[in-house]
Formats: structure tokens, C-alpha cells, sequence
């Protein structure tokens, strides 16, 4: 039953006096329940028009003669994406909508499709997962924060140099794990700082001071998020994402490491890191900001918070053991020609996945040091594992399998044709604002599987490497600056009541030209060395 079509049937479980039948039905409460409101409110026309629309394809469009599984596919695509955009049903639940769709529709078999939802990729952001579980339940995270921020606050307080701290570890900590629970964590960080500071009780000066400092805040940890998570491979889904179909695509190729994206990932994060703090500080800091705050936040305040924390404990120190042994592994399992890394000791049969998993495993497995017989961690800290973001990953790496089963990325490539002359540094930053223009209305994740597949055929068809247009791809999708609706971290960010989708606007289109601009610098001089896009494909 719709919650706001049942405000008189609410009771008390202990009210006996309550008549379990409404006593008369009111006009406007009927009207407000009606079957056309009814229907809005369970979104049942947006979860008809997935099947609808997959339908309509099915019937109407002619791909051409032995074309009818990559016709198929089309439908399936339709309805998919738009479950995923309408929110017709829960994200992990359109996520596995392949699973059924795939075979039924005969663009492949069961067993393949499922094959999708488990692979080397997906254990790296499992075991990423798991490691951010511990983190956030040992409040390592916390105390990191307040330590840098404590030693950025300056004293008397520098507007500048907090928003660094504050940021600058928002940054570091969504380069390990995705940058949604990063932002989750760290947004009650910062607005913690911000409730020091006063309500309503200062100058008018002072307040209007006060606000845009809390907005730059605000704005800065939402911001941070993103841009560190697209420093590494662990940070965010769409880079994940990258990694899984260019192996589809094109497996003979060698593969993206996580230390090899990292070799491009970083300088490109760091760029925009820098246009962030800048354009904060320009924006929303003037010279009266400082004085304004000294009075309610000083260095005192958090070195006080902080020694609340009390001393760092055996279980803390073992998960920062384990985080960082892992990220050794991660750096060093693929180095360089010369000096090929630990892999070599394996035949290369092992992954970034492998490791992931493993020193995951080791914190099911050492003591916490705290009740005889506990360990670190347990299967009931793992409730909040993020399965709707593991079977969102699954469900893009089965689409892309579906379009090169299907035969649909054929089809693509012959409609693509006309490009061939177009010059590939044009082409490069315009697939970087095509792909940033559609995530500001659908998630990182979802539009990363909806147009890596057309620009791995566009790079085919026109003769350049399909990285030069795949990545500009996967990075502009990460460029979600402009709306709530981009990611869900912009949704953390709006919903805290500090800043407005105006806010957002004016401080995320720079920081969207800015990485435009260093991706079309980097990606042909960086990238061509990283990735080696100067050999054929």
C-alpha cells in the first residue's frame, strides 16, 4: 500500500480504541489515491515500459536479414537502461534483469551470461569492498581526517588551507575505495565541522561568510570523491568498467593493471584536484572568511575530537596492516618490461582480483585483539556490502558480451563508417563531453556500459586504438559535476541542505572544462606511453 494514500489507517500497535475500518472516506484523500496517482507513485508505467519498449524494438525494427539476435539485444538494451534511469525497480535488481533477458531473448546462453557477473574485476571490487567495511568500522577513516584536518586548520584558522585538509583527505581516501562510500563517510566528517560553527547567532557578515564556507565544504568532499576515485582502479565503477571490456573486446591486447592506470589516472586526478581547490578558494573564501570562523573552529577544537578517539588500537593497527600490504601488491604485481613484478612467480595466472580477495580473507582470519576468539572482521560487518554496485558492474560487463555475441557491434561499425576521416585528437575530446553530457542525467556506471561499447567499434572503424576514444569515454563519465542526479555522491552532497543545484552548476562547470582540457592533453602524450596506443590494434 502507498504510505501516502494510508495516513488514516495509521495506528498504534497498543491503541485498542482505534476501529480497524475507517469510519468514512474523505474527497480529497479518494482523489489523492487515485488509480492514475496510485500507479505514478509504485512506478508501475515506468516498469511497463522497459518490457514495452524492448517490444517495440522486437517488433518494428529491421536490422537486416540473420540480424534478429542483435535486434534482440537492441530490445534488451532498451529495457534495461531504462529500469536503470526510472528507477522502475531496485538498481541490483535491473542488474540482473540480463540474466534472464539474455537467454530468453537468444542472445546467448545461461551460463554465459552468468559467467559475466563473476570474474577477476569483479573479486577486485568485492575485496575493495570488504577492506572499506573495516575501515569505516574501526573509524580509520575518521581519525585520518581529523588528524590531516587538524594540521591544516592553522591557527588562527586559514579557510585555504582547511579546504585542502578537508578535501585533500576526502582524495586520498576514494583513491582506495569507491568514491560512493567514501563520500558516505566522510560527509559526516565534515559537517561535524561545519555544526561548530553558528546557526543563526552571528553578524549578518559573519553568516554570509559562515554559509559559503559551508558550502565549499560541502561542495569540496562531494567533489574530492570523485576526482580521487578516478586515480585508481579501485576508486569508482567505471573504471572498473574500462578494464572489463577492453579484456572483452579485445583480449589479446594487454590488459589495464591497476598500476598502470594509476601511471595516467593519477596526473589526470591530480589536475583536477588542483582546479578544485582553486576554484573553492576563489569562489566561496574572501578575506574575511578566516576571521569570521576563528571564533568557532580552532585547532584545539579537533585535537580534542580526536583524543576522544583514544590511542590507535591493535585492530586498527592490523587493518591498515593489511590495506597497505595490499596496496603494494596491487603496484608491484605488474611493473615494467624489464622488471615484470611478482606475477612472473605465478605465470601470470594470478589478478588484481586475486590479491584483493586474499588480503580480504586475511581479515576474516587475524584477532582483533579485543574478546577471545574475535577476528578483525565477521560476516555480519559485511551486511552493508554494496551488492546493487557489484551486480551493476556484472550486468555491463554482460552487455558488452551480449553486443559481440549479438553480432550488434557489426551492425555499429557499418553505420560508424562515415568517420573515417575525422581527426582522432577532434574525436577524442568530443567522446569525453558526449559521455559527460549523459551522466549528468543516469549514473557513472550506467552511462561507462552504454557508450564504451559504440566508441570500441568507432575506434575500430575509423583506424585509431580504441583507448584514444574508450577512455575519454570512461573519464567523462566520471565528470558528473553538474546535478544531484550525476552520482549518488552528488546526491550525499545535495541532501545535507547546505548547498543548491545553482551551487553545484557554477562550481562543477569549470571543473568540467578543466577536465576536458588536461584529458586532451594527457591522453596523447601520457596515454600513448601508458597504454601503448602507438601499436595497431
Amino acid at each position: 500500500m502507498d504510505p501516502r494514500c494510508s495516513g488514516h489507517w495509521e495506528s498504534s500497535s497498543e491503541d485498542v480504541t482505534q476501529p480497524l475500518l475507517p469510519l468514512h472516506d474523505d474527497g480529497a484523500r479518494s482523489s489523492s489515491c487515485s488509480p492514475l496517482r496510485s500507479a505514478l507513485a509504485n512506478k508501475y508505467l515506468s516498469i511497463a515500459a522497459g518490457p514495452l519498449a524492448a517490444a517495440l524494438i522486437c517488433a518494428l525494427v529491421d536490422l537486416g536479414a540473420g540480424h534478429t539476435a542483435a535486434r534482440n539485444m537492441l530490445g534488451v538494451l532498451a529495457w534495461v537502461f531504462i529500469w536503470w534511469i526510472t528507477d522502475a525497480v531496485p538498481l541490483a535488481v535491473a542488474s540482473m534483469a540480463p540474466l534472464f533477458l539474455f537467454p530468453v531473448f537468444g542472445v546467448s546462453s545461461a551460463d554465459a551470461v552468468a559467467k559475466a557477473y563473476m570474474d577477476d574485476v569483479i573479486s577486485l571490487v568485492l575485496g575493495s569492498f570488504i577492506l572499506a567495511l573495516a575501515i569505516e568500522h574501526y573509524n580509520i577513516h575518521r581519525r585520518l581526517a581529523l588528524n590531516i584536518t587538524s594540521l591544516f586548520c592553522g591557527d588562527p584558522v586559514k579557510p585555504a588551507l582547511l579546504l585542502l585538509g578537508i578535501c585533500g583527505t576526502t582524495f586520498f581516501i576514494s583513491m582506495w575505495i569507491h568514491n560512493t562510500p567514501c563520500t558516505v563517510m566522510m560527509m559526516p566528517v565534515a559537517t561535524g565541522i561545519l555544526q561548530r560553527l553558528p546557526a543563526g547567532e552571528a553578524t549578518a557578515a559573519d553568516a554570509r561568510e559562515v554559509r559559503r564556507f559551508s558550502k565549499a565544504v560541502v561542495l569540496g568532499v562531494v567533489y574530492a570523491s570523485a576526482i580521487g576515485g578516478m586515480a585508481t582502479l579501485t576508486g569508482t565503477g567505471a573504471n572498473i568498467i574500462l578494464v572489463g571490456m577492453w579484456s572483452t573486446y579485445f583480449p589479446e591486447q594487454d590488459p589495464i593493471t591497476f598500476s598502470s592506470w594509476m601511471s595516467f589516472g593519477l596526473p589526470m586526478a591530480l589536475v583536477l584536484f588542483a582546479a578544485l581547490w582553486a576554484t573553492l578558494c576563489l569562489m566561496y573564501c574572501s578575506k574575511n572568511t578566516g576571521r569570521a570562523l576563528s571564533a568557532y573552529l580552532d585547532r584545539t577544537h579537533l585535537r580534542r575530537e580526536l583524543s576522544l578517539l583514544g590511542p590507535m588500537a591493535f585492530a586498527e593497527k592490523m587493518v591498515l596492516a593489511v590495506f597497505g600490504g595490499l596496496i603494494v601488491l596491487w603496484m608491484t604485481r605488474s611493473l615494467t618490461d624489464d622488471i615484470p613484478g611478482w606475477s612472473v612467480l605465478f605465470h601470470g595466472n594470478v589478478g588484481d582480483g586475486t590479491v584483493t580477495i586474499m588480503m580480504a580473507t586475511l581479515l576474516f582470519i587475524i584477532p582483533s585483539g579485543k574478546n577471545d576468539g574475535e577476528k578483525l572482521m565477521d560476516w555480519g560487518k559485511c551486511r552493508k556490502l554494496q551488492w546493487n554496485i557489484i551486480l551493476l558492474l556484472g550486468a555491463g560487463f554482460a552487455i558488452a558480451d551480449g553486443f559481440q555475441k549479438s553480432g550488434l557491434t557489426d551492425i555499429l561499425s557499418e553505420g560508424l563508417g562515415f568517420l573515417r576521416g575525422a581527426p582522432a585528437l577532434v574525436i577524442a575530446p568530443v567522446a569525453c563531453i558526449f559521455s559527460g553530457l549523459i551522466t549528468e542525467f543516469t549514473s557513472d556506471d550506467a552511462t561507462t556500459t552504454l557508450v564504451l561499447p559504440l566508441l570500441a567499434e568507432l575506434g575500430k572503424t575509423i583506424g585509431v586504438h580504441p583507448l584514444l576514444l574508450m577512455v575519454p569515454g570512461a573519464v567523462g563519465a566520471q565528470l558528473s559535476y553538474l546535478l544531484p542526479t550525476g552520482s549518488p555522491g552528488n546526491v550525499v552532497g545535495f541532501s545535507t541542505g547546505y548547498i543548491t543545484i545553482k551551487d553545484m552548476v557554477i562550481t562543477g562547470m569549470p571543473l568540467k572544462i578543466v577536465g576536458v582540457a588536461a584529458l586532451t592533453v594527457l591522453l596523447p602524450t601520457l596515454g600513448s606511453a601508458v597504454f601503448g596506443m602507438d601499436q595497431k590494434v
